[in-house]
């Protein structure tokens, strides 16, 4: 049995993995320690499990195409007053096999033996799929 958990993520407004990536290029140059992060208002009870190797994996357009791993959660005081979870993130963004996911609102945990692979070395530069393509080929298991 695996000793880590991870999370899973609509990226709401997202057109693309490389739109996802520009935002948070943009997004974390706000902090000083230049790492993305998604704030939320729920901190995940599972955190030990999280830490020890977890990513979140990012749903684009009703498919997951990308994960990225979790180097840490860090409180946040919002100008509200109300404690919040910061979620930051490897810079980095894994491409991965595409699978369908039905929306759903914040995040949920993600078991390892539920995610998809990640692609091959040699296919994460590869240029993206039109969505209908995308969605077509996640709904027959190919990708």
């Amino acid at each position: 049995m695996d000793n880590y958990v991870n999370l899973i993520k609509l990226s709401v407004g997202s057109e693309s993995v490389d739109t996802t990536m520009a935002w948070q290029d943009s997004y974390r140059q706000r902090f000083a320690d230049g790492l993305p992060r998604h704030v939320t208002r729920m901190w995940p009870k599972r955190e030990a499990e999280i830490l020890n190797g977890g990513s979140i994996y990012w749903v684009i357009k009703g498919v997951i195409q990308c994960r990225q791993r979790i180097l840490r959660l860090d409180e946040v005081i919002g100008d509200d007053g109300i404690r919040r979870c910061a979620i930051v993130l490897d810079p980095k963004l894994h491409r991965t096999q595409n699978a369908l996911k039905r929306p759903f609102q914040g995040w949920r945990y993600l078991k390892p033996e539920d995610t998809p692979a990640d692609l091959p070395k040699n296919r994460e530069q590869d240029d993206a799929l039109p969505d209908d393509l995308n969605r077509a080929l996640a709904e027959i298991g190919v990708l």
